[in-house]
């Protein structure tokens, strides 16, 4: 069951940045599809997509002057902790978005409930991958989407360490830090690189290990990637050729289905149908390598 969001009221003005390098991603996300969506405005005059990229920055920012530094953890489960840093991000999002469009919920992963949640509904994981965070690892990611009901409309995901900024719109592409990508051309699995990632589940992380075993020698090579966020968002620039995980949360993909989707990449749940907010098991990757997998038996294959 998907966990609840929690309805927006309104708070204090939203902080103003300067315009810079993410800021300009908003513009280039603009072919003139006749086919793309309206994006929501919100109270500045800015649509969804600006909103977005306006948020990930400010949570770069915030997070670039922690990272490295002594910081707070607590544990919340096996391998899963969550700093202060989880917490200020998720706030200023929170009061972002409550001033920018009240009307919305927010579904963030520190202060999730259980229930489902449809309508104009936000999705934000202030830190994926903060166990890499909280020790100095740099390979984690902010990441932030927006859906109405059910569907993808805006995704951003950004890596604070090397500055890349990923963010689409449904029917306007995937963008890298302005400028369009595209999942790779490559087209066989045995040229494929593949990442995986275990998750915090004992047995389905067990699972990941013997697919990685079984995959060795069918593939390129096998990467374990840390960060679900950062695992999408290399498929859709064509740095990764598969991704799989098989314990995702909604956080998790709520900005890398669309990356990857824009991209002209697939993303299905693990018996190949389209991926949801409620997949918890995904593979993502170009259309020719996940189909070969798929083909070749997909999460039970290669044995």
């Amino acid at each position: 069951m998907a966990p609840a969001a929690r309805h927006l009221g309104r708070r204090g003005p939203m902080e103003q940045r300067p315009r810079n390098w993410s800021a300009g991603m908003a513009t280039a996300a603009r072919p003139g599809l006749t086919d793309a969506p309206e994006l929501p405005l919100g109270r500045s005059g800015r649509d969804a997509l600006e909103v977005a990229l306006a948020l990930g920055d400010t949570a770069a920012r915030l997070l670039r002057r922690r990272y490295g530094r002594p910081m707070r953890a607590r544990w919340k489960g096996r391998g899963n902790v969550v700093t202060d840093a989880d917490f200020a991000v998720e706030e200023q999002v929170r009061s972002a978005l409550e001033v920018e469009f009240p009307e919305h919920a927010l579904l963030a992963e520190e202060t999730a409930a259980a229930t489902a949640q449809t309508g104009w509904l936000w999705v934000c994981d202030p830190i994926d991958g903060t166990k890499n965070f909280s020790r100095g690892i740099p390979h984690f990611a902010f990441t932030l989407g927006l859906w109405h009901d059910g569907n993808p409309l805006v995704g951003v995901t950004i890596h604070p360490v090397t500055r890349e900024a990923f963010a689409a719109a449904a029917g306007r592409g995937t963008f890298r830090n302005g400028r369009p990508c595209r999942v790779s051309s490559i087209d066989r699995l045995d040229q494929a690189v593949v990442a995986l990632d275990l998750g915090y589940d004992e047995v389905r992380g067990a699972a990941q290990l013997e697919l990685a075993r079984r995959l060795w020698g069918n593939v390129e090579t096998v990467r374990i990637s840390g960060s679900a966020a950062l695992g999408l968002a290399y498929v859709a620039a064509g740095k990764w050729d598969l991704f799989v995980h098989r314990n995702m949360q909604p956080w998790d993909l709520a900005a890398g289905i669309l990356l990857v989707k824009e991209a002209g990449g697939i993303v299905t749940d693990g018996q190949g149908r389209p991926a949801s907010l409620a997949s918890e098991f995904v593979v993502a990757g170009t259309p020719a390598v996940h189909a070969e997998f798929f083909a070749r038996g997909g999460l039970e294959g290669f044995r």
